[in-house]
């Protein structure tokens, strides 16, 4: 059964990509929000900590960061990478959605606070999205809610998504998190 972890701060069309996957047969993994939206929605979700046996800490400011996450993620596949996340009571996940703290946004309010623009930086959702976009061999990355009509048409269709969009939607990730990192140091040098 394919595993699709979901983790978005901007929730447009999450509900209905979500309901999807699940009657598709995916397993739904979501970090601390979007798990409690999907579960108020009536999903069947598994939520990050109960995954990982870790709680978030630190406010929510760690999550995602785990390698029972990340390894999932960063699996190749091979029997030998499978072989070891499974021994690790760990699987493969197939697909990120992840979008980001609005970063941009929070800058651009008047009269912002240097601390509301810190915490404001995503750390986790970055991480997410570069480890799928490397490894986009395996892994499909979301990372726009635009995209999700396409994705799931690619899984109806075809049983899942090619190589070539794979490809392409891991430009997508690395051009966004080039732009949010650019955003983040130009406020910072400022």
């Amino acid at each position: 059964m394919p595993t699709a972890i979901l983790s978005v701060h901007d929730k447009t069309g999450i509900i209905d990509f979500a309901q999807k996957l699940s009657a598709l047969g995916w397993t739904l993994l979501a970090s601390g929000g979007t798990a409690k939206l999907l579960r108020e929605n009536g999903l069947s979700v598994t939520e990050v900590a109960d995954y990982t046996h870790s709680p978030e800490i630190l406010g929510g400011r760690v999550k995602t960061l785990h390698p029972a996450i990340h390894g999932g993620l960063l699996a190749r596949p091979t029997d030998t990478d499978h072989n070891e996340l499974l021994t690790l009571g760990w699987d493969y996940i197939d697909l990120v959605a992840v979008n980001l703290y609005p970063f941009e946004a929070t800058i651009a309010k008047p009269n912002v606070t240097y601390a509301d623009a810190i915490e404001n930086i995503d750390i986790g959702g970055v991480t997410l999205i570069r480890a799928a976009a490397k490894n986009h061999e395996r892994v499909t990355l979301v990372c726009d809610p635009a995209d999700y009509a396409e994705i799931l048409s690619a899984i109806q269709q075809q049983g899942g998504t090619t190589f070539e969009q794979r490809k392409r939607l891991a430009v997508k990730g690395f051009q966004s998190t080039a732009h949010y990192d650019t955003m983040i140091a130009g406020y910072l040098h400022d």
